[in-house]
Parts: structure tokens; sequence; C-alpha cells
């Protein structure tokens, strides 16, 4: 069976005029729009689609990925209000709808909010709301040490930033991990850096573990060929610097020159890094 807000692997019934049918159980057929049907596509053939309700309120595929599906929360955009609620732009044809009981603050156009996506109980339409405090929390952790998690900027606090981890828990990324500008909506990928006695979360704004380290390290190789042998970058260097030229943070960087210098790929200098023959 199909899942309302979700992405679904459906298989093509048939083709029509104005795009293609597909099966999604239960003797239920959703339209796929042409503009949307994939050339190479056949009957019998499963595409991946998003399903949802058009504003006529039938059940329409695309396969366009929202900005969040259900269950996710997400940092949108008011495009309109009424007297019954708000529409927020979520990257499809039609707006994503938030009721005014469901708004903890009174929407207004242009202003961006957090929500999370929810499939209403009655109408069956996907819908959002701000009202969803109660769906993050730390006492059951889904996720453990060196994790690669989906993280959403927040709130910025004195010790970092705090993030909405896989939108189901909160965890702190450090001003000394955030190695560029970040801002508040910002969607990141992560991975858990520390996870400490009363179940706080240290997050970092990169996947963990020799891996990482060997692909960056691998970069700084290409680099140093690319420069002639020699690059001014060592420990000292500023992180913005290091960021700007090798798009990773300080602290990737001393890892992956001390697996180079380890290797003996590379020399330390005083002033730099130089590449041994």
């Amino acid at each position: 069976m199909y899942q309302v807000g979700e992405f679904n692997e459906l298989e093509i019934l048939r083709f029509a005029d104005h795009g293609a049918y597909l099966d999604g159980g239960d003797g239920t057929d959703i339209l796929l729009p042409k503009r949307y049907v994939p050339q190479d596509k056949e009957v019998g053939d499963k595409v991946e689609v998003f399903v949802y309700h058009d504003s006529e309120n039938r059940l329409i595929a695309t396969t366009e990925a929202p900005k969040i599906i259900k269950g996710e929360i997400g940092y949108l955009t008011v495009v309109s209000t009424t007297h019954q609620g708000a529409f927020m732009d979520w990257s499809l044809m039609k707006d994503l709808f938030v009721p005014l009981s469901q708004q903890v603050e009174k929407m207004v156009k242009g202003g961006q909010y957090f929500v999370c996506a929810y499939q209403d109980a009655q109408t069956q339409r996907m819908a959002a709301t701000q009202r969803y405090s109660h769906l993050i929390n730390n006492e059951n952790l889904s996720v453990e040490v060196k994790e690669s998690v989906d993280l959403i900027v927040h709130r910025e606090t004195d010790l970092g930033f705090e993030v909405i981890v896989n939108s189901k828990h909160y965890g702190l990324l450090h001003h000394e991990d955030a190695y560029r500008p970040i801002t508040i909506g910002e969607k990141i990928k992560g991975s858990i850096k520390n996870i400490r006695p009363d179940n706080k979360m240290d997050v970092i704004m990169s996947v963990m573990g020799y891996a990482r380290v060997s692909n960056e390290a691998e970069k700084i190789l290409s680099l140093l060929e690319a420069a002639g042998g020699y690059l001014p970058f060592h420990d000292k260097s500023d992180p913005e610097e290091i960021y700007q030229t090798f798009g990773m943070s300080k602290k990737t960087f001393k890892m992956s020159i001390g697996q180079l210098y380890r290797n003996k790929q590379i020399q330390l200098t005083k002033s730099g890094i130089k590449l041994i023959d």
C-alpha cells in the first residue's frame, strides 16, 4: 500500500495522455503527471515517487522531492495566509498548509518557521504544525557514536548551535566544530561525536572515521601536486583559511597531514607542508 507524505516505489499500470497511472495497492490508481514520467519507463516498471493530495484532494504522485516528508522537521517560508491558517513553500506544486490551531505564533507572509509535517487524521492530507516539541527528546536515543545523521540548525547558543538530530533528538554543534558559517534552519549531514551520561549529544558536520581522513588526505596530496609541491599551511594556520583552501575543518586537516607525514608522503616545515618526491 502507498503511504501519503512519503516516498513510495510504485508500479506503472498504464499510460494516458496526461501521464501514467501507478498501482497504489488495494485497487487505488495514483496519477503521475506527464511532466514527471521518466522517458525510459514501461508498463510494469517501478518508479520512486512522493505521494500527496493535489488542490482538488486527489491523490497525486511526483518525482520531485519536498523539503520535508511526513515526520520531518524543517524551516519553511510562508507564501500566503488566510483566516484558516498559513501556506508554506515545501517545493511542490501544492503548498503545505499549517492550520491556525497548529500555530504557536501567528504566521505572517514571508516569515520563516520551524514546522513538522504530518498527515491529518480527518482529511488524510499532508499538513504541518509548530507543535512538535513533544516529538523531540533525548530520553531514549536512537543513535550511537560515529553514526551518520541528518541535522537541522535550530538556534545558536553560547557554546555553539543547537541542532535537531534525525527530527528526533537535540544535539550540540560546538563553535570550534563549525568550520564555516552556519545559518538557522540549514540542513547538514553530520555524525555523532559524543554522547554524555545525561544523553546530551555533541555532533560534528562531517562523517567521522578513518575513511574520511583518508579521502581528505588524498585531496591534500592533489592540491600539493597542483601547487608545485608546496602549500603555506600548517597546524597554526587560520581555520577559515584552511576551509577556504581545502574545504575541511582545521581538525580534519591536522589529522590528514598527520597521516601523510606518518606515511612519509609530506614534509612538515615551519611555514607549510612540502610534498616528498
